[in-house]
């Protein structure tokens, strides 16, 4: 009998203890639901940062391609002005070239007119008088083809902009301020005044 009753108590002692090591069923469901939220929460907090660092990085990036689309524009424009004054430097240079060679061919002309003046008129007709009219007027035909323009003064209300005054005369044909005469044909370029015409003012 004492052996049996020893043996139950063990039994008792050893279900005792097992329920007291046994972990609560509650306790572990919640330690668990726990241990879910903070890994979701962690799992957001990550996925939250790593959108954050996409943006930032995305942001970045149209940063730097705007920063470079304005540093393209900025040059192209740049170059525009450069082709532009390039462009107008060169048709000013040009311009002042062909000025030069034509204020040294300008004498030539006059040349050629003074020397027709004075070819006596039963001489008009000869081979050489034929032969300076016609290279005097190939001249005025080169020079029209390029701009050149002679000046109109007789009869023209005296401009000092195309006239350069050198005396004052009397005249009944012409009024006061009119060119009576020329004393120097002048000739313009494009507009602008290569040499004046040399012209005497009705007083």
């Amino acid at each position: 009998m004492e052996n049996k009753e020893e043996i139950l108590e063990d039994q008792v002692t050893e279900e005792v203890k097992d329920t007291e090591e046994a972990p609560d069923t509650e306790d572990t469901a919640e330690a668990s639901e726990n241990t879910v939220e903070d890994t979701t929460e962690e799992a957001e907090e990550a996925d939250k940062d790593k959108k954050k660092k996409k943006k930032e990085k995305k942001d970045k990036k149209d940063e730097k391609i705007e920063e470079l689309e304005d540093r393209v524009k900025r040059q192209m424009a740049e170059f525009e002005n450069f082709r532009k004054r390039t462009e107008k430097e060169k048709a000013s240079m040009y311009e002042m070239g062909a000025k030069s060679v034509i204020e040294k061919m300008l004498p030539v002309v006059d040349n050629f007119e003074r020397g027709l003046q004075t070819i006596p008129a039963e001489q008009k007709e000869s081979a050489l008088a034929q032969g300076m009219q016609m290279i005097y007027k190939q001249l005025l035909t080169e020079f029209d083809n390029m701009g050149v323009k002679p000046i109109e003064a007789v009869g023209v209300e005296f401009n000092p902009e195309l006239h350069n005054a050198v005396m004052q005369v009397e005249s009944e044909e012409y009024e006061s301020g009119i060119v009576a005469q020329e004393l120097q044909k002048g000739y313009t370029y494009r507009d602008s005044v290569v040499r004046h015409s040399m012209v005497a003012v009705v007083q």
